[in-house]
Parts: C-alpha cells; structure tokens; sequence
C-alpha cells in the first residue's frame, strides 16, 4: 500500500496533473492545504484525494503534521509536490519493486528533474539529483528546517532509477517572488547554524546519499567562503565548467536566477539581518521577526 501526500494552497493549476500521475498507483492520496482560495481543494477532492486543512507555518512542519494525521496500518508513504508529476516509467517500477523490498529498509531514492520556462534543465550538474521520497510510515520525518527540507531515515535505503519532474507552470513574476520567500528561509537556517537558538536538524549527519552529501558540503565549506564571491563562485561552477550553458535561453535564465541571485540574495539579506543585530543589540530571532518577517519563536 502506499498513501501519496501532496501539500497545497492555491494549485489548481497544478493539482490534477499531480493526482493523475499516481491515481493508478497510490491506494491513497492525502492532500493537506494551508488555506487556497481557488479550486485546488474542489479539484484534489473530485480527483478522489482526502483533503484536510492546517495553517500553514513552513513546509517541513506542514508535512509532519500530514504525517501525524495518517492512520494506523499506513504502509509506505510518498512526497510529491504538487507542481511535480511522477513519469510513468517511475510508476511502473514502483509498483513492480516497492513490494518486493526487504523488511528492513526504510527509504527509497529516486531522480528529480526539473524543467525551466518549459524547458528541462540538462546541464549544470544540477539534476538528476536523488532525492529520498518514499518511506515507510512511522520510520522517516521531515528535517525541521525553514528551507531545503528533506526526508531522513535511520535504517537501510534502496534507489529506483525512475524519476519525477518538477515542472511548474505559472509566471517568472511568481517564481521570483517565492523564491524571495526562499532566501528569507534560508537566512534563518544559516543564522541558526551560527547562533544555535533552534535544533539543528540535518541530512549531513547521515551516512551516505546524495542530500547528505550536497548538505554537509553547504554547510561546512560553501558558508565559510566570503559572502557574495560564493555566489558567483557557485554560478560559474555551473553555467561554465559542468556546461549549464547547453541549456540555452531558458537555461541561461535559469542558472543566473537560481544558481547566482537567488545564492545573492541570500547572503545579502543573511548581512543585512546580521548587521541588525549589531546596530540594534538584538538576539537573532528578533532580527529575523524585524528584518525577514518571520517569527521562528512562533
């Protein structure tokens, strides 16, 4: 059995094409949304999907409260976006494998793609990348973090080769604008690695895979090098030396926005956030609730 949860606010654009590429896979679907106004539930809820609602504080409290609200007897639980659609190569396998796994292992991995302005991202060293999406219910959370959440498990993990694709539809105006919110998020993390007012929570304590890998190289050698050059450090990285230039119009937009403002614009507001705290004596919580607008004491 495997139940699919799926978070949502305001996906109609989105939800159906999510929904449809498990419908033959999952027993279940459970959609968990944090308050949309448009169709999203009306269609998640025609489509077959249990629909409950929670007040949305960040992504991975939100997924461990959907988890939390499973029932007992729950088997194998899988995160999908809603912007992300499972191929169907990637079903097949899982039907095929996700029974015959053995008892003892936990997790399963698969490739995620991307696609970018309509097109998919092919080149940067970016993607595929294996991202950890199934486990059985009881044995994995979501890390508790603000931003780059992943799913952690203790015991054994298997890989499928299939994948899912990340394709979201709406504008660039809208992309930009949450992922803004990302940097925001991100800020809060990288504070916390330095001030420790929450508990760290993170993959690159585990052994092995590939999230654990990419994290621990963030968090102990990408924070330590000069802000602002790291950025462009990481973007020619990409755009350059693993040839994210191939991925041509879409693909140029693409690396600039997220593999060099994006990374920007988090160390400018990690100093603008940090200077708060020095010209006004503040603890970093309060900088963060003044300067970002997010109250982590909440």
């Amino acid at each position: 059995m495997l139940t699919v949860v799926i978070l949502t606010h305001n996906e109609e654009r989105h939800i159906a094409r999510a929904i449809e590429s498990v419908r033959q896979l999952a027993s279940h679907i459970f959609v968990l949304d944090s308050g949309s106004t448009d169709r999203t539930v009306e269609i998640a809820t025609r489509l077959g999907a249990v629909v409950q609602h929670n007040t949305w504080t960040n992504y991975a409290r939100q997924f461990n409260h959907a988890l939390d609200l499973l029932p007992n007897g729950t088997g194998w639980v899988m995160r999908l976006d809603a912007d992300e659609v499972v191929s169907p190569s990637l079903a097949r396998e899982i039907a095929e494998q996700l029974p015959r796994l053995a008892d003892d292992i936990e997790g399963v991995t698969i490739g995620r793609r991307m696609s970018f302005m309509g097109r998919p991202i092919r080149h940067g060293g970016v993607f595929p990348i294996r991202v950890l999406r199934i486990f059985r219910h009881g044995a994995g959370r979501c890390e508790d973090r603000w931003m780059d959440e992943h799913i952690k498990v203790s015991g054994p993990v298997a890989w499928l080769k299939g994948e899912i694709l990340d394709d979201n539809l709406n504008s660039l105006s809208w992309w930009t604008a949450k992922h803004n919110s990302y940097a925001s998020r991100e800020v809060v993390d990288l504070l916390n690695l330095k001030h420790g007012f929450m508990t760290h929570d993170s993959v690159a304590g585990l052994a092995g895979g590939q999230a654990g890998v990419k994290r621990w190289l963030k968090e102990r050698l990408y924070v330590r090098l000069p802000s602002g050059l790291r950025a462009f450090a990481y973007f020619f990285w990409r755009y350059v030396l693993r040839l994210g230039f191939l991925d041509g119009r879409e693909g140029l937009a693409f690396h600039v926005l997220q593999g060099f403002w994006y990374r920007f614009l988090v160390d400018a507001k990690l100093a603008e956030a940090t200077a708060y705290m020095i010209r006004k004596k503040v603890d970093a919580p309060t900088a963060i609730r003044d300067v970002l607008g997010i109250d982590v004491m909440k």
